[in-house]
């Protein structure tokens, strides 16, 4: 318990200490007039309430990959608590912070557009095509996952389920932002909020009443506990899987939905730094759940390779059916309710912002006003046939790739923001130094991962050089090219 406790009142910490320095560093500027006012169409760009606009934010971002990021990273061990910590903090909510930021000084720019400006023409490209794989990726799987389990709940057909999910995702992506996001959002990420509060409580109490075991984080634990270790190597894997929680380029894709409707500049900190550590904390709570309920790292990896009867049928776990668990046998018929609206109605609340993301970045592209209703028709037709088209394939071929690609966002939205702190003649550490590690990650996994995970599977010390000496070659390269900033 001492670790869980410690991690939660770090995390906490992290953003009253470290949140105020970063927000002190960069100099929010309370009498700034924010693009909500400046640029207000009663489509994308509108005041909203800054409460309101955190939920949206928090949802944005989290939806279920603190839940089943942190359940899957689990399976590695007490590690994980690191890096998310740590992660959260010093990277995460920083990159959050930053891509919020930019883009409320950048007249409530898509992160390609600020890319650009930053680090030039021919980086704006391959972020564009990043970013729209990504959007495209994430709204397609968070389209016929919800599909297939509201499916299997109902009796009714998936194909059904597909064209609802669909219509209300087009909704979503063509109203103006404050009439189903504004008003849906809200509760939703309540719910989610709420489901963390009564596990982690549950949590607490059992370890108290011991009817389960919190592993604590000590230098005996401190090991790579996942089943395949040969094929789930800590470094870099862990940083990959668990994604939400401590950093995501994703992220970086919505918090501009949300710089275009805040109020002002003082409201950057709570809204977008202070949304990460909320996942971040979320992110703790479950994977240090999904260890206790399972009696451990090594009980939780059994499960989820050998099984264990549910209901008399031996079943694999998956993160999906953890949560389902957790919650009927910590929170009862609560539990169960809240258990659905998170495994079915939170990738909606994710997909949704995907589409609408990504219907903004190309517009952006192809410099279109979006306050005509038809013109944003329009960008969504070829949008949501490629998603129907995408929705009739195997997806999981595209799918192996969306967790090394929203890494890399990541790592490129930091080199942007040190790019940014540079252009503002400030020292450029606090992203240069994180996007550095992050492109150590990126590349070291691509050189070591199985190939069903997108990767070479080349030995880990041929993985380990090729990320350094990238990494090293970019960093000299970033000073270098900004040498006349201040370093």
């Amino acid at each position: 318990m001492i670790t869980f406790i410690l991690s939660i009142i770090l995390l906490l910490a992290g953003y009253f200490v470290y949140g105020r320095f970063v927000e002190r560093f960069i100099g929010a500027d309370p009498s700034r007039k924010t693009p909500a006012y400046e640029l207000q169409d009663g489509v994308d760009f509108q005041p909203m309430p800054t409460w309101k606009v955190f939920v949206i934010q928090f949802l944005n971002i989290a939806g279920l990959g603190p839940i089943f990021g942190a359940i899957m990273g689990a399976a590695y061990g007490p590690a994980s608590y690191l890096w998310i910590v740590l992660g959260c903090i010093f990277m995460g909510a920083v990159h959050d912070f930053f891509a919020g930021m930019m883009s409320l000084r950048n007249e409530g720019a898509n992160m390609p557009g600020i890319t650009g400006k930053y680090l030039g023409k021919g980086m704006k490209g391959l972020m564009n095509v990043v970013v729209a794989f990504l959007l495209l990726a994430v709204g397609v799987s968070f389209v016929t996952g919800p599909a297939d389990l509201i499916a299997s709940l109902t009796g009714v057909s998936k194909e059904i389920w597909l064209y609802a999910i669909f219509a209300y995702y087009l909704l979503a992506t063509l109203l103006p932002i404050d009439k189903i996001i504004g008003t849906v959002y809200p509760y939703m990420g309540a719910a989610l909020l709420f489901m963390a509060l009564g596990v982690g409580v549950m949590l607490i109490a059992g370890d108290i009443n011991g009817s389960h075991e919190m592993i604590e984080l000590t230098p005996a634990t401190l090991k790579n506990w996942h089943s395949d270790p040969q094929n789930n190597i800590m470094i870099p894997m862990l940083f990959i899987v668990v994604s939400c929680g401590a950093i995501s380029g994703f992220h970086s894709t919505q918090s501009p939905l949300m710089a275009r409707c805040l109020k002002n500049e003082k409201y950057v900190r709570p809204v977008f730094y202070g949304s990460m550590i909320a996942e971040g904390i979320v992110a703790m709570v479950w994977a240090t759940a999904a260890m206790a309920y399972f009696g451990g790292p090594e009980g939780l990896n059994n499960a989820m390779t050998d099984g264990i009867m549910v209901d008399g049928v031996l079943t694999k776990i998956t993160p999906a059916i953890a949560v389902d668990l957790i919650c009927k046998s910590w929170l009862g018929k609560v539990g169960a309710v809240i258990a659905v609206i998170g495994v079915v109605v939170c990738p909606i609340t994710s997909g949704d912002t995907a589409f609408r993301s990504l219907r903004l970045t190309i517009a952006d592209f192809l410099k279109a006003d979006q306050k005509p209703v038809f013109k944003r028709f329009l960008i969504c037709i070829p949008i949501f046939a490629l998603a129907f088209f995408c929705c009739k394939m195997d997806f999981s071929t595209v799918w192996k790739y969306v967790g090394i690609f929203n890494q890399v966002l990541a790592a490129i939205v930091l080199w942007t923001s040190a790019a940014y702190l540079v252009d503002r003649k400030k020292p450029h550490w606090m992203c240069s130094v994180p996007a550095a590690l992050l492109t150590f990650v990126c590349v070291s996994y691509f050189i070591m991962a199985p190939n069903s995970t997108g990767g070479l599977h080349l030995a880990p010390v041929i993985g380990y050089i090729a990320g350094a000496a990238v990494a090293l070659g970019i960093m000299i390269l970033f000073l270098v090219k900004t040498r006349r900033g201040v370093n």
